[in-house]
């Protein structure tokens, strides 16, 4: 099983939110605590959850359309220290992700992350979670066009050197198999973040699991 790992692929990109880290809740509370302190009508679960994944911006845009721009600062502003200070919603690493993480460094396979978080908030889960030693690379929201475009994949693959048809995107939403979709990736979806099987399915993955140990069966 190792060599099958190494064989196909030389790179695994992981989404973060939803895929590594188990932060929705907090995500969907810290959205809704912010609507609430902008006086806006406070989107509901289902409603956040699918903008989880997107850069802030157009996240903003499709949870509060025609929001003026002081409004909109007001929100980023609340959103941010909701996540950050006030909401103690837990946000642990899934079951294995560590684990998943050192097998494969240890089969000397090239890892990213592709995540709608800006640097900061990226780097603040690095240093939380001790897993940057791992990573070979990665790309935020504030570094790249945000997901679906495939911006974020292609700069990390220009980066390390490796062709879309030899890496792998691994993530919870459409929006992770639309942007690997768009360059042709192989992918594979996760069911325990945002979205099921009946969404995941209809970006042809490579595979669906329901928990990232299983990706060292299906790489």
């Amino acid at each position: 099983m190792q060599n099958a790992v190494t064989d196909k692929a030389s790179l695994v990109v992981f989404d973060w939110d939803g895929t590594v880290m188990d932060s929705i809740g907090r995500i969907v509370s810290s959205m809704q605590a912010a609507a609430r302190h902008s006086d806006l009508v406070v989107p509901s679960d289902f409603a956040v959850k699918q903008i989880i994944g997107l850069s802030l911006d157009p996240a903003l845009d499709v949870l509060f359309p025609g929001v003026t721009a002081d409004k909109r600062l007001q929100l980023f502003t609340h959103y941010r220290d909701h996540y950050v200070i006030h909401d103690t919603t837990p946000t642990p690493l899934f079951d294995g992700v560590e684990q998943v993480l050192q097998q494969l460094k240890a089969q000397n396979v090239l890892l990213a992350v592709a995540t709608g978080k800006a640097r900061k908030g990226l780097q603040r889960m690095f240093d939380e979670t001790g897993l940057a030693k791992y990573f070979d690379t990665s790309r935020c929201a504030d570094e790249a066009q945000s997901k679906p475009h495939p911006d974020m994949l292609q700069q990390i693959l220009l980066e390390l050197d490796i062709k879309a048809e030899h890496a792998i995107m691994v993530g919870d939403t459409s929006h992770d198999m639309k942007m690997a979709q768009a360059i042709a990736m192989p992918r594979i979806g996760v069911t325990h973040g945002v979205h099921g099987r009946d969404v995941l399915s209809q970006f042809a993955p490579k595979a669906i699991i329901d928990t990232i140990p299983e990706l060292l069966h299906v790489l």
